[in-house]
């Protein structure tokens, strides 16, 4: 099998790019319940479209390997992790304290197999910065993550675990500084918080700014101590176009790479940000969003693209379809092939959407003030940091072993601090699929503002592991799921969770 991506024509882009696809056949089945925003099920419709456009067949595609509980805690704390094991809807009723001290409930709901969700997507990310640490992929993919408003000890925004962080984490072991950049609609604040302090990650969000979840966000939101600087917000205001968006994004962007100097970089592709999104109000068309990864990919680091938000499900599949034929350099016909979701997609069946003709509150003045703004804040940065690097933790071992064997044991390195046991409750039987609702705007929020303890910074436990501590201040019809998709051999480091949430 090809596992490389085709040249794009010319300049920078013209570069091949090996790419590693992570899904697990069973992420689409997971539920959050009647009426909830977030769907799983998007990932298994985005999966399909890969599939019958034969984008599989230029990728290797790997089942990611289940976090475990101490994959999990190297962000998260142990009894929220704890918490999330043991919680079942029939349990709840009995926990209403701990429901309440780690804001379970409502937007963020128990439902069946919720643990065994936070594992998959949370390995997915943590696989793909193993495979990128070990040279092994250009670009990794994981679509059922990216969820970036969960907490050290809590759940916010529909996202339960922070696989971003988790992922970061992973990457810091290889390289001194990673860049994290977040094109959801709403504000990364769960990853902002967690390395606000550190110079080492970079975090740049683009967002709704002002009576939207979560609240944060400000442009003089700059990070603390030794992170001062290295958080940049990028506030928006409703009914963004391409055009603005870039007028933003790629000489800010530009600036960050040229003065941090990222050895890996991080983007959450949020889809929320679409026009016509049920919970957004960014007015992007499919191709501009995808802008954003062309533009990242160009600089040939190392990338891992992740999902995030995205709630009208039919052009969330349809964004992240696309923007994998943009890491692979693939070019991808805007006619759809048909497939089991087909009808999803009428009554045009095509993979582009035109934008709506709302206003676009964001006025040029406004925009070149932001802009300018940003640039003065990383003109202060005048050059990369400097890091001790010779006390980095072991690095995770991703041996290529065949993915026929069974034996879950001997697929680890031994000298990992990874458990090699995959001890994941299996699936209720009561675990719902997902049915076809209706995509009608929806703004009116589950639960809005979480408090905020800014400031992480990245150290070591007692084993050597980087650790986050706090601080004050395919082509075949899809039943492809079996044939096509392999067990994740490297999957040293698994952690996850979901990224996304409505607001009032």
């Amino acid at each position: 099998m090809d596992t490389g991506g085709n040249s794009l024509a010319a300049g920078p882009d013209g570069v091949k790019r090996k790419v590693c696809y992570f899904y697990d056949p069973e992420v689409g089945n997971y539920y959050y319940g009647q009426g909830h925003p977030m769907k799983p099920h998007r990932i298994r419709m985005t999966h399909a479209l890969l599939a019958h456009y034969g984008l599989l067949q230029h990728m290797q595609v790997l089942k990611p390997f289940p976090a475990r509980d101490r994959d999990l805690c190297r962000f998260h704390a142990d009894d929220y992790v704890s918490f999330l094991r043991s919680i079942t809807p029939e349990t709840q009723q009995d926990q209403l304290r701990q429901l309440k001290r780690f804001n379970v409930g409502e937007d963020c709901p128990v439902f069946d197999g919720l643990y065994s969700f936070c594992q998959t997507y949370a390995g997915g990310s943590v696989g793909g910065s193993v495979k990128l640490n070990h040279g092994l992929c250009d670009i990794a993919i994981n679509w059922a993550g990216g969820l970036h408003h969960a907490k050290k000890c809590e759940a916010s925004g529909f996202c339960y675990v922070n696989d971003i962080v988790l992922a970061i984490l992973e990457l810091l072991k290889q390289h001194e500084r990673v860049l994290y950049v977040d094109i959801d609609i709403h504000h990364g604040d769960g990853v902002e918080e967690a390395f606000y302090a550190t110079d080492r990650v970079m975090t740049v969000s683009f967002h709704k700014f002002g009576d939207y979840f979560p609240g944060t966000g400000h442009i003089q939101d700059i990070g603390y101590g030794n992170g001062k600087y290295y958080s940049l917000n990028v506030p928006l205001d409703d009914g963004i176009d391409d055009e603005s968006y870039h007028l933003l994004f790629k000489p800010i962007m530009g600036k960050v790479m040229e003065v941090f100097r990222p050895g890996a970089v991080v983007l959450q592709c949020g889809a929320d940000s679409l026009s016509g999104d049920r919970l957004g109000c960014f007015n992007l068309s499919i191709k501009g969003h995808a802008e954003c990864v062309k533009f990242m990919r160009s600089f040939n680091v190392p990338l891992l693209l992740l999902g995030g938000g995205g709630y009208t499900i039919r052009n969330v599949a349809r964004c992240w379809c696309y923007e994998t034929g943009v890491a692979l350099g693939v070019e991808v016909d805007d006619k759809m092939p048909e497939h089991e979701y087909y009808e999803y997609f009428g009554p045009d069946y095509t993979l582009h959407v035109a934008p709506s003709n709302m206003e676009n509150k964001n006025t040029r003045q406004m925009l070149e003030e932001i802009r300018n703004d940003l640039l003065q804040n990383l003109s202060r940065l005048q050059h990369a940091p400097s890091v001790p690097f010779q006390d980095r933790p072991p690095e995770t071992e991703a041996p290529e072993v065949d993915e026929d064997q069974e034996d879950a044991d001997k697929r680890w390195d031994p000298d990992s601090d990874m458990d090699v046991d995959d001890d994941r409750k299996p699936m209720s039987g009561r675990v719902k699929r997902e049915a076809v609702e209706p995509d009608t705007k929806d703004k009116d929020g589950l639960k809005g503002l979480m408090e905020r303890g800014k400031g992480f910074e990245v150290g070591k436990d007692e084993s050597g592991s980087t650790k986050v501590t706090g601080v004050n201040p395919n082509p075949n019809p899809v039943g492809m799921e079996e044939a096509s998709v392999k067990m994740e051999e490297e999957g040293t480091n698994k952690a996850g969770a979901d990224l996304l949430f409505p607001k009032t």
